[in-house]
């Protein structure tokens, strides 16, 4: 059950990227995040709804046109943490960025995100 309400959760986050108007990306992340969700992106750490909302209107205004996210991995949750793949591709199919984020859930929604933008490289043997 606690897999399902998490993977509920991560899902209405990421359709906050995909959808089909600005004007829904609040609604979308309230249903998603706690009101003080702490956002740790590529920029830094954030707080509150307000600056996830920045970020994925940025993400959704990229040059090459509004992208599509999808989560590619299935939700691996041991107890309140939980941790899936996405992959962002533009309309032209050029500029594709994946990664991890790792969430932390209070009560059904999501309070802490976690963004690793890229892959890994191998380590050296």
């Amino acid at each position: 059950m606690e897999e399902e309400t998490a993977r509920s959760a991560i899902d209405t986050f990421i359709s906050a990227f995909n959808a089909s108007d600005d004007t829904y990306v609040t609604a979308l992340l309230s249903q998603a995040l706690t009101s003080d969700v702490v956002f740790w992106g590529p920029l830094g750490r954030s707080e509150g709804i307000a600056a996830v909302e920045r970020f994925v209107l940025d993400i959704r205004r990229h040059p090459a046109g509004a992208g599509t996210m999808v989560r590619c991995s299935e939700v691996d949750m041991p107890h309140e943490w939980a941790r899936y793949q996405w992959v962002f591709t533009t309309p032209d199919g050029d500029h594709r960025l994946a990664g991890t984020d790792i969430v932390h859930l209070r009560r059904s929604l999501i309070d802490q995100v976690i963004v690793f933008a890229g892959e890994i490289e191998p380590a050296a043997s």
